[in-house]
């Protein structure tokens, strides 16, 4: 398949070092400060830094142009682990990951040497900006425009819900460079915009969940680019670039679901066999007991899809209907086992003094995001199609 990247000899024995480090990672410098950073919405920038030095803002970049070069199936139990804990700070590297992926995958030589370096080690951040006011599953609708001069591009419009937006210092950003082409997507093309005159971050967000990440607007006003920061450097090929990444972008919102699904058992799990009533602890009721037995297969079912999408993408396998199914799969699985815990939990799961209420409100995110689960479907049901005319 065009632009995957043969992944170097990456053992068991190593993915199993990774994940140890990330797990030790996590109980001693992530979860005993979750609390404190969700509930202030504060940018947690320790753990941002913590997360650079152990390379993951250049976690599927090529070894060539500084990263880890991780397959996605390695990827994916990352984000699965930290997501168990903490999912928020998953989206900081994953916006990222999406902006390395579209110069990594169609940007110049040029363009490959003088960005991803400098992205894989974490001196700059940044993400993918393409949605806009009244333009998000339908990204044909945007109206940011780039026009061409003697010196560049000049560009001017809004983007909204980009993750990263405040301390983010670059974006690949969808554009229209013909308004008027027929059929629309053919007029977009992707850029990398750089934080300079012209560029500046609009409100912040606030969101229900999802914290600490920062989401917001960005303003683009008589904005000036040169024409080398186009990536690929041809007008025209811009949607098919800025999607071009959702295969693995939908895997790594799966992982982040799978992770609050088993996230919420785990809690859940605990809280029941601590607490009792009528003189037992009540994982020993039957009610309880259906329960938790529901969410462990739950978790398990998400978590084998997603690494099937995973280990395929890997193989170099057209993945949009699997990663499609785990996205969908996934994302309901960490709703309905937050919820669940929440539940199980009772008076307690209601209280912001357990973890469990920042998983569900958190969960309802991996519904939405990277196209809504309503488009999953459809999106399944037409590649079935397809595939059995085939």
């Amino acid at each position: 398949m065009d632009g995957v990247q043969e992944h170097p000899t990456f053992s068991t024995e190593d993915e199993q070092a990774l994940l140890d480090m990330i797990e030790r990672w996590l109980e001693k410098d992530v979860r005993p400060v979750v609390k404190k950073y969700d509930h202030a919405d504060e940018w947690p920038e320790d753990i941002v830094a913590q997360m650079a030095e152990f390379g993951l803002f250049g976690a599927t970049v090529s070894q060539e142009y500084g990263g880890l070069g991780l397959p996605a199936a390695t990827y994916a139990k990352i984000v699965m682990k930290i997501s168990a804990v903490w999912m928020s700070i998953t989206g900081i590297f994953n916006s990222h990951l999406m902006l390395c992926l579209a110069i990594e995958k169609f940007g110049t030589e040029q363009q490959k040497r003088t960005w991803l370096p400098r992205l894989a080690s974490g001196e700059l951040r940044g993400g993918l900006a393409l949605t806009e006011p009244d333009a998000g599953t339908d990204l044909q609708a945007l109206r940011m425009t780039a026009k061409r001069t003697n010196e560049g591009y000049v560009i001017n419009g809004t983007k909204t819900w980009i993750s990263n937006g405040i301390h983010g210092s670059v974006f690949a950003t969808l554009v229209k460079t013909d308004p008027e082409a027929q059929p629309r997507h053919k007029g977009m093309s992707l850029i990398i915009a750089d934080k300079r005159e012209g560029f500046t971050v609009g409100r912040k967000l606030e969101k229900l969940g999802y914290k600490s990440i920062d989401s917001a607007e960005l303003v683009f006003d008589n904005y000036k680019l040169p024409f080398d920061q186009l990536i690929g450097e041809e007008e025209g090929n811009g949607f098919y670039q800025a999607t071009g990444g959702l295969e693995l972008g939908r895997i790594n919102v799966a992982s982040r679901g799978v992770g609050i699904a088993e996230g919420a058992l785990e809690l859940a799990l605990h809280y029941a066999t601590m607490r009792k009533t009528f003189g037992k602890p009540i994982a020993e009721h039957q009610a309880i007991q259906l329960k938790l037995a529901e969410m462990a297969t739950r978790a398990q079912a998400a978590r084998l899809l997603t690494l099937d999408a995973a280990e395929k993408f890997d193989r170099g396998q057209r993945v949009d209907m699997e990663a499609g199914m785990a996205k969908y799969f996934a994302s309901e699985a960490a709703l309905e086992n937050s919820i669940e815990g929440m539940r199980i939990h009772g008076g307690y799961g209601y209280s912001k003094e357990y973890d469990i209420e920042r998983l569900y409100r958190d969960a309802p995110l991996t519904c939405i995001g990277e196209g809504t689960n309503e488009m999953q479907r459809i999106i399944i049901a037409r590649q079935l199609v397809k595939r059995s005319e085939s």
